[in-house]
């Protein structure tokens, strides 16, 4: 796994004492939630083992899961459903996510990274990184979080809806998601504001 130069640490040197790490999962789908999460590590915990999630296993995934919410100093995590990605725009609902996960957190950051390049609409003093999973550990647990517990939802939908196979591609627009839609048409947790080709949805019976 990933090791990390320690941006956090000379953040720390700063003066930044409480640094809280934001990532989200889910901008890019064709159905379900946008999750976002927040952390804020213990310095005094070893942050090599973190990595970008994208770059994990499921099952490391899962591990770092539970290390991060037993050895972190705080943590949130906030979901918004595909019926408000489709009002506001999946850009609205990511900055919003975001901000409820700063808000909810117990704990008042010195400093927040947010993973990207997006304008950003919260409280207290925030610092853009791109490609910040890469960069700073934090980001990268929260990349984490926020992947597991989407999963985890999209899990759910294939068993409520097990024609579209969501427990396989999460709701990415891969070949064989598209093929069942063009099969099945569109179910409801499907974003239908999204410009992509695919049929209308079906009128439930």
């Amino acid at each position: 796994m990933g090791y990390f130069p320690p941006i956090e640490s000379r953040l720390r040197r700063m003066g930044y004492l409480t640094i809280a790490g934001v990532d989200e999962a889910g901008r890019g789908p064709l159905a379900g939630p946008v999750v976002s999460a927040a952390v804020i590590l213990d310095p005094k915990k070893d942050a090599k083992m973190l990595d970008d999630s994208k770059k994990l296993t499921a099952k490391n995934r899962k591990e770092l899961f539970n290390h991060i919410l037993e050895n972190c100093l705080d943590y949130a995590i906030t979901a918004i459903p595909h019926t408000e990605i489709d009002k506001s725009n999946i850009l609205n609902c990511v900055r919003e996510a975001n901000k409820i996960c700063i808000k909810s957190l117990s704990k008042r950051p010195d400093l927040i990274l947010i993973d990207g390049k997006d304008r950003q609409f919260v409280e207290g003093d925030f610092y853009n990184l791109i490609k910040g999973e890469g960069k700073s550990a934090s980001i990268a647990a929260a990349s984490i979080l926020a992947k597991v517990t989407r999963d985890a939802i999209m899990r759910k939908f294939g068993e409520e809806f097990p024609m579209y196979k969501f427990e396989r591609h999460m709701g990415y627009g891969t070949r064989l998601h598209r093929t069942l839609i063009d099969e099945y048409g569109l179910c409801e947790i499907h974003r239908k504001s999204y410009s992509w080709s695919a049929p209308k949805a079906r009128p439930s019976s």
